[in-house]
């Protein structure tokens, strides 16, 4: 059954990872889909990524680089999804960075760096997506958080501060929009195997596991599953909720 037949999604940093996952759940449910990336190193991986699940799954996916801590950069992105797929249905803010660092020895240009793609970024697409959205009077945005936006991590004091801003935001866009019959909700993924997490050491990922009550991993496939639900219809009277996916790591 394809929970999404007839809608357009748009999906940030979808090149890799939980993004690359995302978008290709997205696809298998009958969206078309428009996803970022930001290096030029991630554009032939990425124009191959599009043409095999346009294949695959019989729908229109395209690859489009993109620095979304740019505010022009998130209007023309908005403005070419529109023209491209004539509307704006589903919005993942998944695009995200880390610069780990104890605050003692933290930058201001790592601060920075984090807050201006993990929140500043949302910001910008937010904004400009929005207009679309209230034309078509709905629409679904999904924001990427973390647990770690609910818990803190030393040596993540930005990545953090960035994350926790994303669930009041979060919360505060689906007050706002909410009358228009525009959805907002956040995914605070925890310890999710990704190209990232395989250079991790082995006894760092035992670590993680052994305080995961599932006891396993997370995969991207998990976040994938719970963004087709917030996109699709069987969310429809969920908004401003923040959905944990982290096999129980956290519970409130």
């Amino acid at each position: 059954m394809k929970l999404l037949e007839g809608k357009s999604a748009l999906v940030t940093g979808g090149s890799r990872g939980i993004g690359k996952a995302i978008v290709t759940k997205l696809a298998e449910h009958g969206a078309q889909v428009m996803f970022t990336y930001v290096s030029d190193g991630s554009a032939a991986s990425s124009e191959t990524l599009a043409s095999a699940l346009s294949a695959e799954y019989g729908t229109k996916v395209i690859a489009v680089k993109s620095d979304i801590s740019k505010f022009e950069e998130a209007e023309k992105l908005v403005n070419h999804m529109v023209e491209t797929f004539g509307r704006l249905d589903i919005l993942v803010n998944n695009a995200g960075i880390t610069r780990d660092n104890l605050l003692m020895r933290m930058t201001e240009e790592q601060w920075d760096e984090v807050i201006n793609t993990n929140l500043k970024g949302v910001f910008s697409l937010t904004k400009a997506a929005q207009r679309p959205m209230l034309k078509q009077r709905s629409g679904s945005i999904i924001n990427m958080s973390s647990v770690v936006g609910r818990s803190g991590n030393a040596g993540q004091a930005n990545y953090a501060a960035s994350k926790a801003g994303l669930i009041g935001f979060t919360k505060s866009i689906a007050m706002e929009l909410g009358s228009r019959n525009i959805r907002c909700n956040a995914i605070a993924p925890g310890f999710i195997e990704t190209e990232m997490t395989e250079t991790l050491d082995e006894n760092v990922k035992k670590g993680w596991i052994d305080a995961i009550p599932l006891k396993r991993a997370g995969h991207g496939d998990d976040v994938a599953n719970a963004v087709v639900f917030l996109g699709s219809d069987l969310s429809a009277y969920v908004s401003g909720q923040t959905l944990n996916v982290c096999g129980g790591m956290q519970t409130i």
